[in-house]
């Protein structure tokens, strides 16, 4: 009896001692919110543990913004972010930082500035402070513009050009940064020369390199315009990339005055074509002209270029573009006997041809064997030379002043007189010079 007395007692005093244990515990819990946290797993909520800028549901976020993912402790484990533009998605390269508690996009590798008119999608996964994991997903939108520029290009895409061939971009809106737009635009080649750009006025920038292009160089330009700023509220649409290929050199020489047209290939003579150029009254330019279009026949109605009723010839063969103006190389059946001994044109350059065309004729000889981006060029006539906005005339300017907008100073005469053969403005030509026919 005395035995199970004691044990009794023993239990009764080893569960008080329990109880007070329990009860200290208790109250320093209470003492510490933190420390209880700790221990039962309640903390901070998924926005609170990390945090995303822009917000989430955020909408017309500005391009400018910038876009991080933050942790006010502990570290992040991972951050994916891609973006949804044009019904296409992408992932957005960025980094997380040394320490662990921040992440943003790369610059300049599909990072950087956010786009326009996107949706952007974040997941995080981060370790709080108490090594507790946390998720967030969040989405925001972009601006969407009002306004938009793209660029119209010359030539096309995968085309086999003359070596005079000058790459060329027309905006449908008027450019005031063009530092901006310049830099998202690259136009390279292979063999590796230097191809400078030139702006005419405010709606055109062209490419050329110092000289016509070697044969077989392959050029690639890359219109990078996508979210570009060209004016204030006005934006670039364009991502994308094209190239071209230039083929054998062949440069026709016309002298108004000879009634001739050399024309070579690959610098030598190949043959001399008797031509008509413009007459007294309506002159052929002089300089350097690019063949930009290329027609098995075509229209030609002086009414459409400012002159009268003097003309409208419905089947004009082998017609070559070589201005913007319309200055033609093209067949001539109408005046058979001028070519060779009179100038009868208004303005265009004409070879003998057949109604209907015939490959068998000067005029269609030529055509077979000319290519978008040929030049041909018009000395001894009584006109001035060609605009280099006029068309591709750009070869017309000296390198200095193609590069800089400045003509050199007097020291050098060989730019001196490369520049004298240049444009004497980039507004264009007298008016009426339009499609100027042969007859």
């Amino acid at each position: 009896m005395r035995q199970a007395t004691r044990c009794a007692r023993r239990a009764r005093t080893a569960l008080t001692a329990a109880v007070a244990c329990t009860a200290l515990v208790l109250g320093a819990a209470g003492c510490s919110g933190t420390a209880f946290e700790g221990l039962v797993g309640e903390g901070r909520s998924p926005a609170d543990a990390i945090r995303v800028t822009p917000g989430d549901g955020d909408r017309k976020v500005r391009p400018e913004e910038r876009l991080v993912v933050e942790v006010p402790d502990g570290r992040l484990e991972s951050v994916r972010v891609v973006k949804s533009q044009d019904a296409q998605e992408s992932e957005v390269p960025g980094r997380i930082a040394p320490d662990g508690m921040s992440w943003e996009p790369l610059r300049g590798a599909g990072g950087g500035r956010l786009a326009l008119a996107a949706k952007y999608t974040v997941d995080a996964v981060a370790l709080d402070g108490h090594g507790r994991r946390h998720a967030r997903h969040t989405t925001f939108t972009t601006h969407v513009p009002d306004e938009r520029f793209i660029a119209y290009a010359t030539p096309e895409n995968r085309a086999t050009v003359g070596t005079g061939m000058i790459v060329s971009l027309e905006f449908n809106r008027e450019i005031t940064d063009r530092a901006a737009v310049q830099r998202a635009i690259r136009v390279t080649a292979d063999p590796e020369v230097e191809v400078a750009p030139h702006w005419f006025g405010a709606t055109r920038v062209d490419f050329r390199p110092r000289t016509y292009w070697k044969p077989g160089t392959k050029v690639t330009v890359a219109l990078k315009l996508r979210d570009v700023e060209a004016a204030p509220g006005v934006y670039g649409l364009q991502d994308k990339t094209f190239s071209f290929r230039v083929g054998r050199s062949q440069v026709s020489r016309v002298d108004a005055a000879a009634h001739t047209m050399e024309v070579r290939r690959d610098g030598e003579l190949i043959s001399t074509v008797p031509i008509t150029a413009g007459a007294p009254k309506t002159t052929t330019y002089n300089g350097k002209m690019v063949v930009t279009e290329m027609l098995e026949v075509t229209r030609m109605n002086s009414r459409t270029v400012g002159f009268g009723g003097e003309y409208d010839i419905p089947d004009v063969p082998h017609a070559m573009r070589l201005t913007t103006s319309g200055t033609f190389l093209h067949g001539n059946y109408w005046a058979p006997d001028a070519p060779g001994n009179s100038n009868v044109s208004h303005g265009c350059v004409g070879l003998r041809d057949v109604k209907g065309g015939s490959s068998k004729t000067p005029a269609g000889w030529f055509f077979d064997r000319s290519l978008v981006g040929d030049v041909v060029e018009v000395v001894n006539s009584q006109d001035k030379t060609v605009a280099p906005d006029n068309g591709l005339g750009g070869w017309n300017m000296g390198w200095h002043e193609w590069k800089t907008g400045k003509k050199p100073a007097p020291a050098g005469k060989a730019d001196k007189k490369d520049d004298k053969k240049g444009a004497k403005g980039v507004k264009g030509d007298k008016k009426g010079e339009g499609e100027r026919s042969g007859r």
